[in-house]
């Protein structure tokens, strides 16, 4: 295993989850250039996070989407087309078929 590879300068941070109005305080290495003064009146580096354990489905059990690249919005709209277009061939198919049919009624 090799040595010295885990970081060592922990600090004191604040990780704040607007969406949801939460924040904690821990230990961490991240980085930041905000900072917020917390409860007990000192200065803390800010961390601002999408989703925590007060926002997350699966802690909160609320069923909500959560979509901030449109990842959702983009696979409802592939997946309308495919049945748009399932819906189109199904169609053609039933009009070929009955051309068909009458073809092979008429010469008889």
């Amino acid at each position: 295993m090799k040595a010295n590879v885990h970081p060592t300068e922990y600090r004191p941070v604040v990780f704040s989850d607007d969406t949801a109005g939460f924040s904690f305080l821990t230990q961490s290495t991240a980085q930041s250039n905000d900072t917020i003064t917390w409860e007990d009146g000192n200065e803390y580096p800010l961390i601002k996070v999408h989703i925590s354990s007060a926002s997350h489905p699966f802690f909160t059990g609320e069923e909500k989407i959560i979509d901030t690249e449109g990842r959702v919005d983009r696979f409802k709209n592939r997946a309308a087309a495919a049945e748009a277009r399932k819906t189109q061939l199904a169609s053609k198919a039933k009009k070929t078929a009955a051309t068909k049919a009458r073809k092979v009624q008429g010469d008889k």
